[in-house]
């Protein structure tokens, strides 16, 4: 029987992570949330992963700033594209502007 897992890392290789956090929040903030010289000079996805293959404190950061964003994303409440439709009851009267049945 397969489980199932919670890791919030499992299936994301750390390419797509990477290049997820680089998309969101561009190589400046990157460098401000990790201090690291990859993410400062020169940037690429290239040299970055190549230093956190090596460093597993730097990795570990990153995939901790990854699964922040992930927690940030799931707790906010989606808004609608659409406004809320108001009820009959709530809509305004036309003739008597913005008061309604109460302005006469």
């Amino acid at each position: 029987m397969d489980q199932q897992t919670n890791d919030p890392l499992h299936g994301v290789t750390l390419e797509r992570l990477l290049t997820i956090l680089v998309d969101k929040h561009g190589w400046e903030k990157l460098a401000g949330e990790v201090n690291i010289n990859c993410f400062k000079s020169d940037p690429s996805v290239k040299s970055s992963l190549k230093f956190l293959r090596r460093t597993p404190w730097a990795r570990k950061q990153v995939e901790e700033l990854y699964i922040r964003d992930l927690q940030d994303a799931l707790e906010k409440p989606k808004k609608s594209d659409k406004p809320q439709r108001l009820e009959k009851s709530e809509k305004s009267d036309d003739a008597n502007g913005p008061w309604g049945k109460w302005a006469k």
